[in-house]
């Protein structure tokens, strides 16, 4: 049995098609074709607005759903990961509602997969219901060098944890590490060798103070390790920008996904393009509205939209969000960004999003076997503003 499905226009998740074409679907959601309206028959759905995929939130913390609102908005990064660190502390019970709770506002938004950083456990339970489709990024932290074998082995055995959930989606798991200035020289030694064949995500330049830090020593992140009682007296700068600094330690990754890139400058993005495949497979994950609400500073969209940079969207937590709406960043960069076109904001909402998780031949297109979930944008293509989203599919 088959659902016919169309709408004022069908966006396949690459290009837009007219009102005359209906999209053929599986009662199991799996995609069977996109036909001509003339010979569809009888029985079709027809919906006001744009049908798409499904969306793809590439960067997400769910376990910090519990901690919406608690943070004050445009404290800057250092106060912002001081507070994450000493206040996420609460009653499992409610931490757990809060990640279901999530999870149900992101399927409703019409979200299918999520790129999710992972430091507990405490998601696998939710995970296991398999309601949304998960690549888990198990991060690695600890800028003391002293800590880097704990901290290693505490991310190994959460590691080997979301391994189980089952064999299919094993490979849907990775090691990596937080972020530059919170990962050891010894750290990156022993977590590197577990990048092989997997995705690796890394939060990079999301504040002024980080290249500061590399290159000069200096910065708003020596109030952090202070405000954290880090001994902040072995490193030494490495006069070059954070991204320059790190990098080459993520070569031997599958797909390499970028996030917030919020001070990233041209000479960053050159310094990737010396490696032409490593260039081919690194995401730029924009999250816009975290950027605001943390250091109330919007990501160079343009910057890597003219270096032709892979674009994905995230939504980051709801510590440093208030919603977890793929749809919320679409119309925040609309907002600031209006001269690009929404048919290239889906492409990164879906297909990009789906690539850059490895997960593309089952999600972000309507491609025959593929089963991506199937949304409309309640609006017209050439409106000003979306109202909302239905799931369909």
């Amino acid at each position: 049995m088959y659902r016919k499905i169309k709408a004022d226009h069908l966006f396949t998740g690459t290009e837009m098609l007219d009102s005359d074409k209906v999209l053929i679907v599986k009662n199991d959601g799996r995609i069977e074709g996109i036909i001509d309206e003339a010979i569809a028959g009888e029985d079709v759905e027809i919906y006001k607005g744009i049908l798409s995929p499904g969306f793809i939130n590439a960067h997400c913390h769910v376990e910090l759903s519990h901690m919406k609102g608690l943070i004050p908005e445009k404290t800057g990064l250092a106060d912002f990961v001081y507070k994450v660190v000493n206040d996420r502390h609460h009653a499992e019970e409610e931490i757990l509602a809060a990640i279901e709770n999530a999870e149900t506002e992101m399927l409703q938004n019409g979200i299918v997969a999520v790129g999710d950083i992972c430091n507990n456990l405490l998601t696998l339970p939710q995970k296991r219901k398999q309601r949304i489709a998960y690549y888990n990024f198990i991060e690695a932290s600890g800028w003391l060098p002293d800590v880097s074998q704990p901290r290693f082995e505490r991310a190994l055995n959460i590691y080997n944890q979301f391994s189980t959930l089952n064999s299919q989606l094993a490979t849907r798991n990775s090691i990596v590490p937080h972020a530059p200035y919170s990962v050891s020289d010894k750290l990156w030694d022993l977590i590197t060798p577990y990048f092989q064949n997997r995705v690796v995500s890394i939060h990079n330049q999301e504040t002024a103070f980080e290249d500061e830090f590399f290159l000069q020593g200096t910065g708003n992140l020596i109030k952090m390790y202070e405000l954290m009682k880090i001994d902040n007296s072995h490193h030494r700068p490495s006069k070059k920008s954070s991204l320059q600094s790190y990098f080459n330690n993520l070569i031997p990754a599958d797909k390499i996904i970028l996030v917030h890139n919020t001070f990233t400058k041209q000479r960053d993005i050159d310094f990737i393009k010396r490696y032409q495949k490593r260039f081919e497979e690194t995401y730029f994950c924009i999250c816009i509205n975290a950027n605001q609400y943390i250091e109330n500073t919007l990501p160079p969209i343009e910057l890597l939209r003219e270096n032709n940079c892979n674009l994905v969207l995230g939504t980051d937590s709801l510590a440093s969000n208030r919603s977890l709406h793929l749809l919320d960043e679409i119309k925040a960069i609309q907002k600031n960004f209006p001269d690009i076109s929404l048919i290239e904001l889906l492409q990164w909402a879906t297909i990009n999003g789906a690539k850059a998780l490895s997960i593309q031949n089952e999600f972000g297109s309507f491609e025959k076997g593929k089963k991506p979930g199937v949304v409309c944008l309640n609006r017209d293509l050439w409106d000003s503003e979306i109202n909302g989203i239905n799931r369909i599919i």
